[in-house]
Parts: C-alpha cells; structure tokens; sequence
C-alpha cells in the first residue's frame, strides 16, 4: 500500500480519489433501483426518486461502515442479491411492503453483528476458505463485465456491438495505460480518467442516453418513507431475509479481502462491528425508501489497483453521494455513463478481486491433495450454480434458491462444509 487505512492524504487529492470510488461504484448503485422500478412498473420521475434515496442510503452506510462500522476502507451500495425479493414484494404487496421488510431485516441482521455470532463463527473462514470465496467474488463478476463490454443489457441483439468495443477497449486501454505508467497522483486515478475518456468517446459515437438527466430536477432534498407508511408482512420480510444472510456471506468475505488487501488485520470486532453497520444501513434505507445495502467489491478492487486505502478518503466518498443524492441532475449524467464504460473499467476492476483470493491461497495454504480438493470443488459449484435458469430455480425452496444464485455464497458454502468434514 501506498497509503495505509489510518493515514491521510491532502484534500484536494482526498475528494478526487473519492470520487473516484463513486464512480466505481456508480454504474452497479444506479442499475439496481433502474431493474428495479422498471420490473415493476414505476414512472421516470419514480425511478427518478429511488436513485436519489439510494445515493443518500449509500453515503450513510459508508459513513457508518468507515466510522463505527468495520473501519476498513469499504464502500457500500446497493445489493443486487435483494433485486429479485425486491421485485417480487414491490409486485405483489408494493413498495411499502418493501420498507417494512428492510427495517425488519435490518434489525436482525444488526443484532447478529452486535451479539457476536459472525465473530464467533469466524474459525469457519480458515485461509483455504477465504481465498476460494474471494477468487469467486471476482470471477461472479465477470459476465456483469463482458456484458457492459458488448452492450448486451442496452442492446440484446447486438446491432452496437461494434460501436461498444470500441468503446470498452479505449476504457480499459486508458485505464490500464494510467494504472501502470502515469506518474505522480494521476496513477491513483485511473478510473476516473478511463471514465472521462470513454465517456467522450461514447459521447462522439451517439451511445450516451441523456433522456434521463433531462427528467430530473436541478436540487431537492429526500424526503423519508417516499412510498408511504411501511408495511411489515411476514412473508415480504422472510422473503429478504434470504438475501440478508447471502450479504452476510458476501460482506465477510469483502472484510477479509479488503483486509488482505490493505494489510490491515482483521477480528472479531471488525466483522461483527461490520454486520452490524450493514443492518443499521439497511433499516435506515427502509425508511428513506431506498434498497439494501452491502460492502461492494468493486472498491475493493479499486483499493487494490490504486494502492491507497486510506478511510479518509471513502468517507469523502460517502459525503459526495449525499451531495450527489441532493443534486439528481448530476447523478443523472453519472447514471448515464453508457454500460460498454463501465465494461472496460470493471474488467481490471473485478480481475484483481480474484487475483486477491489467489495470492492469499498462494501465501496462506498449503497445496497437499486436500486443499486442492477443496478449491477445486468450491470453485466448479459455484462457478456453475448461478448458470441455472430461473424456472428451474422456481420449484426449490427460496433459501435454497437465493443461495444458489449466488456463485460466491454456494462456493463459499461448499468449501466451508469440505474444510469442517475433511478435517
């Protein structure tokens, strides 16, 4: 590392390198509530709204997460594991129900962190363990990578693909160019300059959509419980209970990545003190109507690309995703940042998450026939359980069906029960 977590960097430098970790994380924040007020039917000025409650969630919870949280340099945002639940309580019981759920699932999830139960169940996440689950938060990533490369979720049948190469690569190009050969603080930044590159170019090419930006106002403030009072089902809250407990499984691995990565040491309280900030994170995003929140890997990786882990500086990126939350025009042009950008930038991005997992194998374990079983089997299972198709998905339990759509919580899973049995 070039800056260790506790160390400071100059504030001009600080909100720049800040920024930078909104912007890694932007495109994944913004595509959940887009999946999700599309799926279920909401207008522009709707959809509108959920991008600004969920910018303002997210600098809360990592301002919670970087303070009495974990204390690692770790971003949160929204959670694509509550997308389907989301959808299928928004669809069925509306959005109220969907706040009530949050808050409730919050709560415990909260309490799991707080009562010590993920601290004591630390021992599980031996060193084979953590580096097998890290490698697949990564290599989960990928298709989400190479379809922003070719543009699949914009343009299904492929008639951009050309034009969205293109693109992807001068990103990727740019960013890679700057990651290893510039000098001085434009090193440290080499996401932000790939982005404005491939936003120019996206912008010369007619791919960026500004429809959205012109929808939105100029400055509002958000206001709490934007869907009505909550409403608290048993059945919606079980519902994201399931996606709760596969962002438990996630945000563990994350605090050992960001662990690894930073150099930082990581206990018991860290983990706990981690859980705990998600939960509060998610009752608080309930009640500004938002969706649920998790420690995101992609600043993990940026982390790792950059060398700077400082806390001050995600905490500056917290403070810009509440201003941007006040300023919905702004978060539309980021919002419009065409998906073959966000391709090029996370293929670097998502690679050196797995590249993560593999050192901390290479440094930490032992490569006799059992380990190596081990890896291999947590590997296949959960590189090829999220390529079931969702009917098929449908005549299992939701747990079961949560769980398996997940790579990094079946693999997780697998390799958890292998290193308990095999002794």
């Amino acid at each position: 590392m070039r800056v260790g977590i506790k160390e400071k960097v100059e504030t001009k430098r600080a909100v720049l390198l800040g920024f930078q970790h909104v912007l890694a994380m932007f495109g994944a924040t913004v595509t959940v509530p887009l999946v999700v007020g599309t799926a279920i039917g909401l207008s522009v000025e709707e959809i509108a709204l959920m991008i600004q409650a969920v910018l303002l969630a997210m600098g809360i919870a990592t301002l919670l997460q970087t303070t009495i949280g974990s204390r690692y340099p770790i971003v949160q945002g929204s959670s694509f594991a509550f997308i389907p639940g989301i959808i299928s309580i928004g669809k069925s019981l509306g959005l109220a129900a969907v706040e009530g759920a949050l808050i409730v699932g919050g709560i415990i999830e909260a309490l799991i962190g707080g009562l010590g139960i993920v601290g004591r169940i630390k021992r599980l996440f031996s060193p084979v363990v953590t580096g097998v689950t890290i490698m697949l938060i990564g290599f989960s990533l990928a298709h989400v990578a190479v379809k922003y490369t070719f543009n699949y979720f914009a343009d299904p049948s492929g008639q951009s693909v050309p034009k969205a190469f293109l693109v992807a690569l001068i990103t990727f190009a740019t960013t890679v160019y700057v990651a290893l050969k510039a000098k001085g603080s434009l090193r440290a930044m080499p996401v932000i300059v790939g982005a404005l590159v491939g936003y120019s170019v996206s912008l010369a090419l007619g791919m960026a959509d500004l429809s959205l930006v012109k929808e939105l106002p100029l400055f509002s403030i958000p206001k709490p419980l934007p869907w009505g009072a909550p409403v608290f089902d048993i059945t919606a809250v079980v519902t994201l209970l399931f996606a709760f407990m596969v962002s438990i499984i996630e945000s563990v691995g994350d605090y050992h990545a960001i662990s690894a990565i930073s150099e930082a040491p990581i206990t018991n309280k860290n983990i706990n003190m981690g859980i705990m900030s998600e939960g509060i994170a998610c009752s608080i995003a309930g009640l500004l109507g938002a969706c649920g929140t998790t420690s995101y890997s992609e600043n993990i990786g940026l982390v790792a690309l950059t060398k700077v882990a400082s806390r001050q500086v995600v905490q500056i990126g917290g403070l810009i995703l509440i201003l941007l939350s006040l300023i919905p025009k702004f978060s539309g042009i980021l919002a419009s940042i065409p998906a073959p950008v966000l391709g090029g930038l996370t293929i670097a991005l998502y690679g050196m998450i797995s590249v993560t997992g593999l050192r901390l194998i290479k440094d930490k374990v032992e490569l006799n026939d059992r380990n190596m079983l081990i890896i291999a089997s947590a590997l296949i299972v959960g590189l090829g359980a999220p390529q079931l198709p969702p009917e098929f998905l449908e005549h299992f339990p939701k747990i079961i069906a949560s769980i398996l759509e997940s790579g990094m919580a079946v693999g997780a899973l697998t390799a958890i029960i292998l290193d308990q049995v095999l002794g």
